[in-house]
């Protein structure tokens, strides 16, 4: 009497034959829901499984380490494109440079502040509520008109932008780059709005310091050889000094340090399961600072 063979069919598949097991679960596969593994084949849920399992590769400050530095690339675009629009409406700079208060005539003009200025006149800036230009005024340079230097500002603030953000961006990571950046932005620029109310200010430098002090902060924590750092710092403070006669070092001062306070929070936070929300929780109470700085400098202009 002769015995009939089992047929085994793919577990996902049901009328399909297969005779390989996943190396993983045993259960028959077909080929299409075969997956090359180290030994054998597995399936597709023993793939996912396996993948979600896997610990991502962490850079020395906690982030995910990124193969190419794509914020960078994506903040350049942006600062490129807002000078673009410089060029085709020159207007943008007087809507969304710094400003603490101004004053816009019935003209249309900008005018100084004067604290009993006509009814025909409405305030503008900070003062006014239009808090987005601590952020904007950071994505916008001196227009071509204002000469060479209108065109070095841009170029110079990228290129520098370019050689350290990549380098920073590859410790960090992506998000905690990015949460630098802008915090570092803002940091300038409110510092700007707490000594320098009344002049109009624009460009990447605040951030870009903020970059300068993580990149010091980071070659300390990993101890790196300091030679080449301390020049850079040195280049970068002496900078400082002398656009205190040409920019505005208020924003570049602002930036500088809350680049380091955040960078020193990513750097010093303990490395157990806390980690991230220390980082976190260190970030969101500079925020909150220079929120509350914002708030009580506009009212105290307003008043």
């Amino acid at each position: 009497m002769e015995s009939e063979s089992t047929v085994t069919t793919c577990y996902r598949h049901p009328k399909v034959e297969s005779h390989v097991r996943c190396t993983r679960c045993d259960r028959y596969i077909c080929p299409d829901c075969m997956r090359e593994a180290a030994v054998g084949h597995q399936c597709v849920e023993c793939v996912k499984e396996g993948a979600r399992s896997v610990r991502q590769a962490r850079t020395a400050f906690g982030g995910r380490i990124a193969t190419a530095p794509v914020v960078t690339y994506v903040l350049i675009g942006l600062n490129v494109l807002a000078y673009l629009g410089e060029l085709v409406r020159s207007s943008i700079v007087d809507r969304f440079e710094m400003l603490g208060r101004g004053l816009v005539g019935p003209d249309g003009g900008h005018y100084m502040w004067m604290a009993d200025h006509p009814s025909d006149y409405h305030a503008e800036g900070v003062v006014a509520g239009e808090w987005y230009r601590l952020l904007t005024g950071a994505f916008l340079h001196l227009p071509v008109s204002e000469g060479t230097f209108g065109i070095l500002h841009i170029v110079m603030n990228m290129l520098t932008l370019w050689n350290i953000g990549r380098v920073v961006e590859s410790q960090l990571g992506r998000v905690r780059y990015l949460t630098l950046y802008l915090l570092s932005a803002l940091g300038g620029s409110v510092l700007v709005l707490l000594i320098a109310p009344d002049t109009p200010t624009l460009g990447a430098s605040g951030a870009i310091f903020g970059l300068g002090a993580a990149y010091y902060v980071m070659a300390r924590r990993l101890g790196a050889d300091m030679g080449q750092v301390n020049r850079f710092m040195a280049g970068l403070l002496l900078w400082l000094l002398i656009s205190a006669g040409l920019t505005s070092w208020q924003g570049h001062l602002g930036g500088l340090l809350a680049g380091g306070v955040v960078t020193l929070a990513y750097a010093y936070a303990p490395r157990e399961r806390h980690r991230s929300l220390i980082q976190a929780s260190a970030c969101v109470a500079l925020l909150a600072l220079l929120v509350i700085l914002t708030v009580a400098k506009a009212t105290e202009l307003a008043a």
